[in-house]
């Protein structure tokens, strides 16, 4: 038979062997020391079936503050970022402004900018390819350059 009890610290619901009545035990929830109390001590004592006892090995969290959200919130669109008033820039750089005495500076400039903001502030990153006539030649020249969507 079983003695269902409730611990005198946290008031958890137990349940324990009759057998074991009188015996020191912690509690589960509250982790103090308790005494199983005897059967007519406040104690109800049920039948336990033929069946075997199930083992329950469940412990009831307490914390001081809420518990941490494992669901992240998405960030906002583009659009309801723009109502709701965060400030959206934009920086575009084009690779012929990197290029300076045959040495291409694109990939720096590109990181130095991107370390500056911080990886958190980037929206979106965009490649684009442009025309434009070189003044020198007289000649079409074809580049690329890449549009940074960030917040700042």
């Amino acid at each position: 038979m079983d003695i269902e009890f409730k611990c005198p610290k946290c008031e958890q619901d137990l349940s324990a062997d009759a057998n074991d009545a009188g015996t020191e035990i912690e509690c589960p929830a509250c982790h103090q020391n308790i005494v199983i109390p005897q059967v007519g001590d406040g104690s109800q004592v049920t039948a336990t079936s033929a069946e075997p006892r199930e083992e329950k090995h469940f412990s009831v969290p307490v914390r001081d503050k809420p518990g941490d959200s494992l669901i992240a919130k998405p960030l906002p669109s583009l659009e309801a970022a723009a109502k709701e008033g965060v400030k959206m820039r934009i920086k575009t750089i084009r690779h012929s402004d990197c290029v300076e005495v045959g040495k291409d500076h694109f990939d720096a400039e590109v990181t130095k900018f991107l370390d500056k903001i911080g990886e958190a502030n980037v929206v979106s990153i965009s490649t684009f390819n442009y025309t434009h006539m070189d003044l020198a030649t007289r000649q079409w020249v074809t580049d690329y350059g890449i549009l940074i969507v960030y917040r700042g």
